[in-house]
This record gives C-alpha cells, structure tokens and sequence, in this order.
C-alpha cells in the first residue's frame, strides 16, 4: 500500500488555517486594547523600585569607600564633616579628584543618599 503525498500538505494547511482563523478571534477580543496601542492611548506603568541609599551604596561605592563606607581608594564617608548640601553637590556633580558624577539624578534619592551617608557612624 502506499501513501499519498499531498496528505501531510493538506494537514499542515487545513492547521494553519485553523490557526489563523483562532488567533482572529483573539485579536477581535483584544480590539479596543490594539486600538489604543495605535493611537498611543495606553497607560505606560512605570516599575520603578523602592530606593534604599544603603543598596546603592553596596552597589556604587564599596569599590571606591570601602565595605563600611569607612575609607579606601576614597575617602570614608561614615563620619564624615560635610553638610547635606555639600554631600548632595558631590552626588550629582563629583569631583576632579575621581569622584564620578551623575550616580544618581533625582532629586529626592540625593536627598535620600545624603541623609544616609549623614547616617553612618
């Protein structure tokens, strides 16, 4: 006995044909949601994570102020005789002797991070 060719053809067509006509009625349930994606009408939701000034510092300035922030290749920031302002000015600025810049923007996290550094002990 033997097979007939064209059968696996006629299988996979008559497939993807079921297949396009189902992925259509999902499409027709998510209309007015691709409407809007269209019309740039959707709501963008921002994952923005809790800031913790002592995550950062682990992440950011262990390499250069040591593991307790008491001094290494820089200088120790636990205890350290600047103001607040001052240490913001340095966050967001840094400084000419290697200190990098822009490590943090915004303006409540600089806040933030120099309370903390005001913190250490």
């Amino acid at each position: 006995m033997s097979r007939n060719p064209i059968v696996p053809f006629i299988l996979i067509f008559a497939l993807g044909i079921g297949l396009i006509f189902f992925m259509s009625l999902y499409g027709l349930e998510q209309k007015e949601e691709i409407a809007k994606d269209a019309n740039g009408e959707t709501e963008e939701v921002e994952d923005v994570a809790e800031f913790d000034p002592a995550e950062v510092a682990q992440g950011k300035c262990v390499s250069c102020h040591g593991g307790n922030l008491e001094g290494g290749g820089g200088p120790a920031l636990a205890g350290t005789d600047l103001s607040h302002d001052e240490l913001v000015e340095i966050i967001k600025n840094g400084t000419d002797g290697g200190m990098p810049g822009g490590l943090i923007t915004n303006p409540t996290e600089l806040d933030e991070m120099a309370d903390y550094i005001l913190s250490l002990e």
